[in-house]
């Protein structure tokens, strides 16, 4: 665990390896530290002894960003990162943010609204059998039906909408493993 976790297919090579077996999908940048869910959580996983690689803020207009670690042998776990990607985006007063505490120099617009739901539909036609699992504050807040402020009406759970197979609430240190 002294190095970090693999982002590319080149990292994948440094240690030797031909296929993870756990992807995890982030609207943060990934930032190797214990005050990034991501990264905690992958390294729970390496600790248990996964092989876990890191997709951070996918840019969705090109699928190479999803296919770049391949498919991994059990799941993709999805999470909008440290903070619910609406409330990253918006004030309470409906205004857009300028900037993403986030992403690499507090560039706004890196992940998109409703990251989970965007990044699982976006899994699921690229990896149609491979099953998805969502977590973080994003899904945990949204897991059941909720009134959304900025649609102003009541929406279904986020595992509806986004076509997940399985939702974590809450810490998932230990449910994930």
């Amino acid at each position: 665990m002294n190095t970090f976790l693999p982002t590319s297919p080149q990292e994948l090579a440094v240690r030797g390896w031909d296929a993870l077996d756990i992807i995890l999908i982030s609207g943060d940048a990934y930032v190797d530290h214990p005050s990034f869910g991501t990264a905690l959580i992958g390294r729970v996983l390496e600790a248990a002894g996964f092989r876990v690689g890191i997709i951070a803020q996918p840019d969705l207009a090109n699928d190479e960003a999803l296919l770049r670690l391949g498919r991994p042998k059990l799941f993709f776990g999805v999470s909008s990162g440290n903070m619910d990607s609406m409330v990253n985006h918006y004030t309470a007063q409906r205004k857009l943010r300028h900037d993403d505490a986030y992403s690499p120099d507090g560039q706004a617009g890196l992940r998109p609204n409703r990251a989970v739901i965007i990044y699982t539909n976006h899994l699921k036609r690229l990896f149609k059998d491979v099953p998805v699992v969502i977590g973080g504050i994003e899904a945990s807040m949204r897991r059941l039906a909720h009134y959304d402020y900025w649609q102003d009406k009541v929406r279904s759970s986020i595992l509806a909408d986004s076509k997940a197979d399985i939702l974590v609430y809450g810490m998932a240190e230990r449910a994930i493993v």
